[in-house]
């Protein structure tokens, strides 16, 4: 379960299009400009977790396999997590969970465990849930990778499918900069100068400044980080020569291998 809402709102998605006309005479200007819709088919979620059997009932969880770890008590109250946000956790029996996160009260994203029999397969329905009350889901299957009893151990997962249908929507922003606009969770307003700008929206709390730079004529680099300063993820966004595809590759701090992310022009 990634901190904030995994890698779909990291990147700034969102659900919204706007005609194809209207994004092609806004690429004549910046080709990034525009609505991009996920192609899950040619995407890859990555996903890394680690969770510690600390004492009974107590659990250290990091859910991003970042390093950044969470300590609580299964017992479904709300306890102190990362980034000011507080985690639920509860038990629906052995082999059921069910996580909550909530910033300021509201609440951010809901995760549903199942372990198979075998112990060795976790089943997570996770949903990120916008203001409005929306929810966009990913279905993950985890497999063990270490050894562990119970949800105690290290599980990854390459099975991630991405229920909704998401949008990047990138603006102009000022003589030079660009927008990525996710009223959901995340805005970011940045010149293309490698500084850091504030972001605004709810999770900008978690993810309070970001940078872009251009690396060429189709490639960025965007950096979001913490609120010590901290790197917390890097993603290169590259445009396909016909300017029709953009790619997303979102290397997050302490993991071993990035999301692939893939977007279509509308």
């Amino acid at each position: 379960m990634k901190i904030p809402l995994r890698a779909s709102l990291l990147i700034g998605l969102s659900a919204v299009s706007t005609g194809y006309a209207g994004a092609l005479r806004a690429a004549a200007d910046n080709p990034f400009v525009g609505d991009w819709k996920l192609n899950p088919s040619r995407s890859t979620l990555i996903e890394e977790m680690r969770v510690e059997s600390l004492a009974a009932g107590k659990y250290g969880f990091d859910f991003d396999g970042t390093g950044m770890v969470e300590t609580i008590l299964i017992d479904g109250t709300d306890q102190a997590g990362l980034f000011g946000t507080t985690v639920a956790v509860s038990a629906a029996g052995a082999d059921a969970w069910k996580v909550v996160r909530k910033k300021d009260g509201r609440v951010l994203l809901i995760a549903n465990w199942k372990l198979s029999k075998d112990g060795n397969t976790l089943t997570d329905d996770f949903s990120a849930i916008s203001p409005e009350g929306k929810a966009s889901t990913v279905k993950l299957v985890f497999k063990r990778t270490a050894s562990g009893s119970g949800f105690a151990g290290r599980w990854d997962s390459t099975s991630g499918s991405l229920i909704s249908a998401f949008v990047i929507q990138i603006r102009p922003y000022e003589e030079d900069g660009l927008a990525i606009v996710n009223s959901a969770s995340l805005t970011r307003k940045m010149q293309l100068d490698g500084k850091d700008y504030p972001n605004t929206g709810p999770n900008a709390a978690i993810l309070p400044t970001s940078s872009v730079r251009r690396l060429d004529a189709h490639t960025l680099e965007l950096v979001d980080k913490t609120g010590d300063g901290k790197v917390y993820n890097t993603e290169k966004l590259e445009l396909s020569p016909d300017l029709r595809t953009l790619s997303v590759s979102v290397q997050t701090q302490g993991r071993a291998q990035p999301n692939i992310l893939v977007f279509e022009r509308q």
